[in-house]
């Protein structure tokens, strides 16, 4: 099948666009099915925000691999490894090792601590207001980050699958997903996405699964013959099977960069609070413990088909082809998908992206909504004499807030790298939440001081560093073209902000002379590690 002729920029789209629009309206019409039943038994706030504590670790497991596999995850990723190879798989290794840390360390002992956010934990035994707010602050930053890269990946996939060159037309594409974000969390709450989740997660390892054996059967399931081909395409450059294609090229700034990107991704899952408050939709620690088996399982698998998909991507279309269609290398899955299987493929495996950028967020949403309404109204404006009902309209009027800033976001980063996008997500998620959630179920003379240290200066010195790298500004694929006011040589801040996050938490709670409740530090440890008397507590 010849792709060449569908890639003349702007005059064809990849495949059939009817049979592209007819797979995602039939996805959005069942989900929204689901999301509607779902929605019947959404009474209290428990409902709503943590879905009645009402899953089994299984259907846990597999929303949370929903959950984490975002667009990003597959479109990004398989792009990177087709263009760069090795160093784009190191994008998968991070994200799977950071899982795995994530999951060990900290997943459990919040689930038992908590009971709607992360704020939850990290207040337990400290000041509740002042923590409060800055975990709603950080928790916010964070799910903005992250929104803003699914929806410039929504605004790139649909500009293949649809043809829609001009920025107007996938401006409009971007709005719709917003809305229909907005109607999902609105309508269904964190049961109704979850059963989202649950739904996109199957059909993404699924297609993935099947591209990944097709592409495999191809080449006489030989990957070496694969790679081979890779580098044949790509004019022999054997680049692609080793390190530095991507971040070899200016030593040492290119190098000291990836060291920054793996410190953000493998340190930053454990500070994501969408994937921590999936923990809150299982009724006990056990469920929990056996949702994370499923989901190691089905990230690791997904994983390892990324590996073959990219390099079959490259294989088949060539790095020139990719590069250059609509969407960039966020465009090497759907076109390899057209390559193997037509027009019906490519519409699936489009509609299975277009699902999955939806549901990741429809899941940050909630997270935002959740964290606004039960950490700053409910605990700090009510001083926790909101009712259910209060907490729950509040979430409501926060998901429309919160979507017509993704929306707005997304036009403007529409264009950007989303694997590139989520790493800053990570980035701020590991400095500003990581260090304080450590110290609180780990450092029994951890203070309130030590608390607002770190997130405040963890997120200040991320988003700083941000602004002044050559991210924004300077560089071929910044942001902002046509300046410089560019000083930090990094792309990723995590190298910096992390380890000063620490030691701002460090620091705050050894100058610190007010103690903090002996007894609540005690009861915090019980709690995490046993998950015996589930309610947070109502001091201060």
């Amino acid at each position: 099948m010849n792709t060449e002729t569908l890639l003349a920029f702007g005059k064809t789209t990849v495949g059939n666009s009817w049979i592209n629009i007819g797979i995602f309206a039939a996805f959005v019409l069942v989900t929204l099915i689901v999301v509607f039943r779902a929605s019947k038994n959404n009474k209290s706030a428990a409902d709503f925000l943590a879905g009645g504590r009402g899953f089994s670790g299984a259907q846990n497991g597999i929303a949370i691999s929903g959950d984490y596999l975002s667009a990003a995850s597959f479109l990004g990723i398989v792009g990177a490894i087709a263009l760069y190879g090795y160093d784009g798989f190191l994008y998968s290794i991070g994200f799977l090792v950071a899982w795995l840390v994530a999951l060990l360390l900290v997943a459990e002992l919040l689930r038992n601590t908590g009971k709607f956010t992360m704020a939850d934990v990290l207040s337990f035994r400290l000041k509740q207001k002042p923590v409060r707010i800055a975990a709603a602050i950080t928790t916010l930053a964070v799910c903005l980050f992250y929104l803003l890269a699914q929806m410039a990946g929504a605004g790139g996939l649909v500009a293949l699958l649809l043809g829609i060159p001009d920025k107007a037309g996938q401006s409009v594409v971007i709005a719709v997903v917003g809305a229909l974000m907005i109607l999902y969390v609105l309508v269904g709450g964190m049961k109704g996405t979850t059963w989202v989740q649950i739904i996109k997660a199957t059909l993404l390892v699924l297609g993935a699964g099947v591209m990944t054996v097709w592409a495999l059967a191809m080449h006489g399931f030989n990957l070496s013959e694969i790679m081979g081909d890779a580098v044949a395409a790509a004019g022999g450059n054997t680049g692609l099977l080793e390190p530095g294609a991507k971040y070899g090229a200016n030593f040492p700034t290119s190098n000291i960069d990836f060291i920054s990107l793996g410190l953000a991704l493998v340190l930053g899952t454990a500070g994501l609070p969408h994937v921590l408050m999936r923990f809150y939709t299982v009724p006990t620690a056990k469920e929990a413990r056996k949702s994370v088996v499923w989901a190691i399982w089905i990230i690791g698998a997904f994983y390892l088909f990324t590996l073959v998909l990219g390099y079959a991507a490259g294989a088949m279309i060539g790095p020139e082809k990719i590069a250059s269609a609509p969407g960039g290398e966020n465009a090497a899955a759907p076109l390899l998908a057209y390559e193997l299987g037509g027009s019906v493929l490519l519409g699936v495996i489009a509609a299975v992206a277009f699902a999955t950028i939806l549901a990741v967020v429809a899941g940050l949403a909630i997270t935002a909504a959740a964290s606004f309404s039960h950490d700053i109204y409910g605990s700090v404006i009510k001083k926790g004499k909101a009712t259910s009902e209060q907490e729950v309209k509040v979430s409501r009027w926060t998901i429309v807030v919160i979507g017509i800033v993704a929306i707005v976001g997304g036009i403007g980063a529409n264009g950007q790298n989303v694997a590139f996008l989520v790493a800053l997500a990570f980035a701020v998620a590991a400095s500003a939440n990581l260090p304080t959630i450590l110290y609180s179920l780990f450092w029994k003379r951890f203070t309130t001081r030590g608390a607002l240290w770190s997130m405040y200066g963890g997120l200040g010195s991320s988003l700083f560093l941000i602004i002044f790298s050559p991210v924004m500004s300077g560089g071929p694929t910044s942001m902002i073209q046509g300046v410089d006011f560019h000083w930090f040589p990094l792309s990723n801040p995590g190298l910096i902000s992390i380890p000063l996050a620490f030691i701002l938490g460090w620091l705050g709670s050894i100058t610190d002379k007010t103690k903090e409740s002996a007894e609540l530090a005690a009861e915090m440890e019980v709690r995490s590690l046993t998950g015996i008397g589930a309610e947070p507590p109502t001091h201060h």
